[in-house]
């Protein structure tokens, strides 16, 4: 046997944290920690927006988004409880969340079975996860958080009752967009795992994140017009400071991605758009699927690299 092998070992929450939200809720808010998080559950990225956030009397421990969509998360330091089974819906109907995390140390069966006839029995657009937290340390090596994932949505099967929606109500040009979607999830799974877009819909746009609460990097297919698009998307009360910011630094962006952009702060309207396009292509005809495919991945990810940071350092 070897001798210099060491034993795996795995320790009580309390030696990295005395208080939970005191400590451990300013912890697991920090970035990096968040997208540990995030890759475990799969999911694109989550940003936090606020800790400590007030709903109505009560106060939700994170609230975050992921692309458009808001999450929230609930974390205990101790086993899950009926307590924070009743909080999780609360904070949840509160702030309108699509994703509703739930972290504890340790989860009852009960309480897992809860969140999956929650998983199995509400819209497909929400979904229900619980994490369990664990530290683990190897001799006097420095404590290693790990996420085990114990309760998640079977986004097969949502995927499929999805389609099977499309499918019954939605156009036959509506369901050529879902199914162009898919493909390109399918293909960046493969080509840019770091590229995870939220789940597909029957429209011609596809959200994805950028790493900032507000802003989007989305994929457009305009059947009408016979383009596709990849778009930093900037709404809101600040976007038009936002896109001057970005304007001013046109000549360095578009150097570092090797590309120009078309530049829109759309005056009419309450957000800016900064795009990339491929002209003539229309998704209808489906011989040209890779060639689309492989565009819009070399776009997103290029985009992705450079505007992430610019993105994240705006005032």
């Amino acid at each position: 046997m070897n001798k210099n092998l060491s034993k795996l070992e795995r320790v009580s929450l309390n030696e990295a944290w005395k208080h939970e939200a005191g400590e451990f809720t300013p912890w697991l808010s920090e970035t990096e920690n968040l997208n540990a998080l995030a890759d475990a559950l799969g999911l694109s990225e989550l940003v936090k927006v606020a800790t400590e956030h007030w709903v109505g009397d009560f106060k939700l421990d994170i609230l975050c988004t992921d692309g458009d969509e808001k999450v929230i998360i609930e974390n205990q330091l101790e086993e899950a409880n009926h307590k924070h089974l009743g909080q999780i819906i609360t904070y949840a109907a509160g702030v309108g969340a699509k994703k509703v995390i739930w972290v504890a140390e340790s989860f009852r069966p009960e309480h897992v079975a809860a969140l999956q006839f929650l998983n199995d029995n509400t819209t497909d657009d929400l979904s229900f996860f619980a994490v369990e937290i664990e530290l683990w340390r190897i001799g006097d090596s420095p404590l290693a958080p790990k996420f085990e994932v114990v309760a998640k949505p079977n986004d097969w099967a949502k995927s499929g009752r999805e389609q099977a929606s499309a499918a019954a109500s939605a156009s036959p040009t509506k369901q050529l967009q879902q199914k162009f979607w898919m493909a390109l999830i399918k293909y960046l799974t493969a080509k840019a795992p770091q590229i995870r877009p939220q789940n597909p819909r029957p429209q011609h746009w596809l959200n994805n994140s950028i790493g900032r609460a507000g802003f989007g990097l989305n994929i457009t297919a305009n059947t009408r017009d016979e383009r596709l698009g990849v778009e930093l998307w900037i709404p809101g009360a600040d976007a038009k400071k936002h896109f001057a910011n970005l304007s001013a630094q046109k000549k360095d962006i578009e150097g570092k991605l090797g590309f120009e952009l078309d530049w829109q702060e759309l005056p009419d309207a309450k957000a800016c758009r900064i795009a990339t396009w491929y002209p003539h292509a229309s998704i209808e005809d489906e011989s040209r699927w890779d060639e689309y495919l492989d565009w819009l991945t070399q776009r997103l990810v290029k985009m992705d690299q450079v505007l992430r940071p610019i993105v994240k350092a705006l005032p």
